[in-house]
């Protein structure tokens, strides 16, 4: 009987559990911010969690998280490959020519951007264009192009984007 009662006991509490409903309410005043339901929906973990990564680097580019995400997602590349090269190249863009925006090691360093922004966009969209569009498909196979003759670049930043994101992607990279 006491087995009955106790079954009986757990399965109302189970069911009081899953059945609480929740209400919100929208409360706000003249200076709130109301999120709509849509940005909510367009949460991407890679942006907080590439800007996460950067923030253990104390990087300049901590803030353009979005900008290597959505540049990447436009050049259908990997979201961790152009960071990655920042931090082989200059640490993640704290090791720079002064003003220059330069944290690839574009034209060996001698290259100015005029941002962060324009930096990421222009090195994505090469990438693609001239590097992934012809046929060099791999760290590995951009690595002899973007910085020869180093035989360690291209492990260098296969490092950095397992440390970015070690989770399988839609991209083989590596």
């Amino acid at each position: 009987m006491k087995n009955i009662i106790t079954s009986i006991t757990v399965f109302a509490v189970l069911i009081s559990i899953s059945a609480v409903s929740v209400c919100a309410e929208n409360v706000s005043d003249s200076s709130a911010t109301i999120k709509k339901a849509a940005e909510l929906e367009a949460f991407d973990y890679r942006v907080e969690n590439l800007r996460n990564f950067l923030e253990k680097y104390n990087s300049p580019l901590t803030s353009y998280a979005d900008e290597f995400v959505q540049y990447a997602d436009e050049n259908d590349l990997d979201y961790r490959l152009v960071p990655a090269i920042s931090g082989v190249e200059s640490t993640f863009g704290k090791r720079i020519p002064v003003d220059s925006f330069n944290a690839y090691g574009w034209a060996n360093g001698e290259y100015t951007f005029e941002s962060w922004e324009d930096s990421i966009s222009h090195v994505s969209l090469v990438l693609k264009n001239k590097y992934i569009d012809k046929g060099a498909v791999s760290i590995n196979q951009i690595a002899k192009i973007y910085a020869p003759p180093s035989s360690t670049w291209g492990k260098n930043v296969s490092f950095f984007v397992r440390k970015i994101d070690i989770l399988p992607l839609n991209f083989d990279i590596i």
